[in-house]
């Protein structure tokens, strides 16, 4: 019977008001986010993380003064677990968080991980879509902090699961009952489907980052089965990016312009987050409650908000699946079609994860 470690790496967010400068300046010290030479990111990081404090610290105090992706993130582990010990009780089984720029760290899931003293770790990251401003931002960290707690044992990396069928089948479900209560509360209004991830730097995407490419393929597996559903007909669908910040030029259609554009045709709007698997400032401050008064103010016939995937079985049966496969083999695994093993991206991408990346069979629509 081998022995296990599933860590699921996430961004993190600060759990009090206190919390949140330190937070932000591990976030813009981070080489994948502020791709500068380190004193000048260190100083940079600094500056923007005094300067963006006060504001931050308002978003948070809307949130009862603390992040909730760790409560969120936790909640999925355990439900993780019990998965894994169900679907593949040949091995013991241990689930971990490694937050990229919070509490629990890496070097702390690291020791965790340490004292589990396990055959195998497989690293899965709580993001769908692969970025090196996220997924590999998380492999290099917890590999450095692997190294400093000793732990030599082979290490499994889900790099990507962006029309991975559990993913899929619980955005859809959401999506879908989105769409019932858009119908119900304004009949007859035109229905604006919005799918929001947040955005990146346009020089990110030029540079080979397969984010944006691989958040069109969640929202066309999506779309695939909301229409086989039949639950698009008059239904306009848009892809659209939020949070953007600072003066680069983004990716979009930006989401809030997106929802203007909605509300000034009178639309029921339904957003779903196809990026965020889990509820932070994103989804409960930026969409539920900024984004909302654009939609308002521009005269939507309803605005509806449809929920992360967090715990919906569909998604943590996803994740089970991943971590098994993941399980037996040395390789960077991602989730692709329907058979064998073929690359997620196309070629061209080099911000991708390497090209010794191999997918593993799953499950669509």
């Amino acid at each position: 019977m081998s022995r296990i470690a599933v860590v699921l790496l996430n961004l993190g967010g600060p759990d009090s008001l206190a919390a949140v400068q330190p937070f932000l300046q591990n976030l813009f010290s981070d080489p994948a986010i502020i791709r500068a030479p380190a004193p000048v990111r260190w100083f940079l990081a600094r500056l923007i993380a005094r300067r963006r404090a006060p504001i931050a610290r308002a978003i948070y105090e809307k949130m009862g003064g603390r992040s909730p992706i760790l409560p969120e993130t936790e909640a999925q582990a355990a439900v993780l677990a019990s998965a894994l010990a169900s679907s593949a009780p040949e091995h013991t089984w241990h689930v971990t968080i490694a937050m990229r720029y919070w509490h629990p760290l890496a070097a702390e899931a690291a020791h965790e991980v340490a004292t589990f003293a396990p055959d195998r770790v497989v690293l899965l990251p709580l993001y769908p879509q692969y970025s090196t401003t996220t997924t590999a931002s998380s492999f290099a960290d917890w590999s450095a902090a692997a190294a400093r707690a000793g732990i030599a044992v082979p290490t499994s990396r889900v790099c990507c699961y962006p029309r991975d069928g559990g993913f899929i089948a619980a955005v859809t479900d959401a999506a879908a009952e989105g769409l019932a209560r858009a119908r119900a509360v304004a009949p007859g209004a035109p229905i604006r489907l919005l799918f929001s991830a947040h955005g990146l730097p346009k020089r990110v995407i030029a540079a080979g980052d397969p984010y944006q490419a691989q958040v069109e393929m969640s929202v066309a597996a999506v779309r695939d089965a909301l229409a086989r559903g039949g639950h698009l007909v008059d239904v306009e669908v848009v892809t659209c990016y939020q949070s953007r910040v600072g003066p680069l030029e983004w990716i979009g259609p930006a989401t809030d312009a997106e929802i203007g554009r909605a509300g000034r045709a009178a639309a029921a709007i339904v957003v779903v987050p196809i990026a965020f698997v889990s509820e932070h400032s994103e989804t409960l401050v930026e969409l539920d409650i900024e984004y909302r008064h654009v939609a308002e103010r521009a005269g939507a016939a309803a605005y509806i908000r449809v929920p992360a995937v967090g715990v919906a079985p569909a998604f943590i049966a996803g994740l089970a699946r991943l971590a098994v496969a993941a399980s037996c083999c040395d390789n960077v695994v991602s989730g692709s079609d329907n058979q064998g093993m073929s690359r997620t991206c196309p070629a061209g991408f080099g911000g991708c994860g390497g090209p010794d990346i191999v997918s593993i069979a799953q499950q669509t629509g």
